[in-house]
């Protein structure tokens, strides 16, 4: 009785055959069978009939021990790869690493793991421990072991409605707790991604971070940089797409996760502008995902890098460079910094430069310059950066605002709009401030402008140094666009 109290106070879990789960009834774990994806109890349920074991297992478990909706449904079970793909007619076996199958409903995919095993002592790691390939198998309560977070080691049969718990996982979900399974020291250095994983449920879900588990990550942060780049980018995407961004960001910088991921986050965010600018992006992306609408990667992104490109783009006109090919220069820069430590895609990497680019256009309301920007592609994603500009302080808001009536206007408003603006430019008096609002959003996607008008071909009030800037600028995209496609 005493030593269960001191145990207690202490935080010390009381020790437990792992090989030997508690099962919960449907009375004690609260799940709404209801809450199960069909498609997941005909792969459970084909599983079965066929003599192996088959559970929903992971994240989809504890959301639904939450009350939250699973954003998808993993399944574990004691069949081999090849074993599961034969029940199957459109499964796939995917992976190096670790094997698993996907199996295939119309577009709904599936993930199903054959239970691992602990052969990862054998398996081949480099010379920091990080597993490199393991597809060693075993029962399942050392699958169960091999899981990273005691909250997403939970079983749950849908055909019994009981869920399995060999970790404790239960208890940690109603305490709000994440532990790590295992030695934290060795289950990071076997896959350094975990640390990031970590941060991203605490900020997700609002658990804290049990501190064993979160003691070693300022110590073997650096172990991130050893894990290819493509799967820290998921993982950073993940992260950043996940709802709560903002809050994911500052774990990371409380546990010192940020280094060389967004080295120079710490920069941005002891400036005011700057920490204004990037919370905005990230409250816009977050209230975005939690309405359920699209979010895209390449502005994300954008907004996180742009006052390093702003930093830069500065730095190369003071020392003599033209402004376009200055921005040019910067976001080259910064690209190839951070492709080397995040892998951007070159698809998310064209997103950025077409937003940074036409920010300088932007400032050009004469003449037909602002129609010529209305037809870009990408015109709406970067007038929502222009508009973030705008409220973080960065731009006069009454360029933001002059953009959001001319994007709203038809024809003959249009036209008056552009004498306003090259009225005011010409007087050079005070712009009047108003908050940007934004226009609604048109039919036919981000680049539909709903058909935008052609403003007049003759004389458009540009100068001949102003003429001369815009053949330069559009010399310097038809180069750099060729070079991106001979590549």
């Amino acid at each position: 009785m005493i030593k269960t109290f001191i145990r207690k106070i202490l935080g010390v879990k009381d020790q437990r055959d792992p090989t030997e789960p508690v099962i919960l009834g449907p009375d004690e774990h609260g799940i709404d069978p209801r809450s199960v994806s069909s498609n997941a109890i005909r792969v459970t349920q084909a599983l079965q009939e066929a003599g192996y074991q088959a559970f929903v297992v992971g994240g989809a478990v504890r959301d639904m021990l939450l009350g939250v909706k699973p954003k998808d449904f993993d399944i574990a079970t004691d069949a081999t790869p090849e074993q599961v793909k034969k029940l199957f007619r459109r499964a796939f076996i995917i992976g190096r690493r670790f094997q698993i199958v996907h199996v295939m409903f119309g577009q709904d995919l599936l993930e199903v793991t054959t239970f691992r095993g602990n052969g990862s002592d054998n398996a081949p790691k480099d010379e920091h421990g990080r597993v490199l390939r393991d597809n060693s198998f075993g029962p399942q309560h050392e699958d169960a072991a091999r899981r990273d977070f005691t909250i997403n080691a939970l079983y749950y049969d849908p055909a019994s409605q009981q869920v399995l718990d060999y970790h404790g996982g239960m208890e940690d979900i109603r305490n709000k707790l994440l532990r790590i399974i295992g030695v934290p020291e060795e289950r990071y250095r076997e896959d350094p991604v975990r640390m990031l994983r970590v941060v991203r449920f605490a900020a997700k879900l609002g658990f804290s971070i049990e501190q064993a588990t979160l003691a070693p990550i300022p110590v073997m942060a650096p172990l991130i940089d050893n894990v290819p780049a493509a799967r820290v980018f998921d993982e950073m995407l993940k992260l950043l797409m996940s709802g709560h961004a903002l809050a994911c960001l500052q774990q990371l910088r409380s546990a010192g996760l940020h280094h060389g991921l967004l080295p120079l986050l710490d920069v941005v965010l002891e400036q005011p502008i700057g920490m204004k600018f990037v919370t905005l992006a990230l409250e816009s992306t977050d209230n975005r995902i939690k309405a359920g609408k699209g979010v895209s990667p390449g502005f994300l992104f954008a907004s996180l890098l742009w006052h390093q490109v702003l930093e830069k783009w500065t730095a190369y006109v003071a020392g003599g460079e033209s402004p376009i090919p200055a921005l040019h220069l910067a976001a080259d820069d910064v690209l190839e910094t951070q492709t080397e430590n995040l892998a951007l895609q070159r698809r998310i990497a064209t997103d950025m430069r077409d937003i940074w680019a036409m920010q300088p256009r932007f400032e050009r309301r004469a003449g037909r310059a602002p129609y010529k920007l209305l037809e870009h592609p990408r015109f709406r994603a970067g007038y929502d950066f222009l508009l973030l500009r705008c409220e973080s302080g960065e731009l006069d808001m009454e360029i933001g605002d002059w953009w959001t009536d001319f994007y709203a206007a038809e024809g003959g408003d249009r036209e008056r709009l552009v004498e306003v603006a090259v009225s005011r430019e010409r007087e050079g008096g005070p712009a009047k401030k108003r908050r940007p609002r934004r226009a609604p959003r048109k039919s036919g996607g981000e680049g539909d402008v709903g058909g935008a008008v052609r403003g007049p071909d003759p004389d458009d009030g540009l100068t001949a140094e102003d003429r001369a800037r815009d053949a330069a600028y559009a010399a310097h995209e038809e180069a750099k666009y060729r070079a991106m496609r001979g590549k």
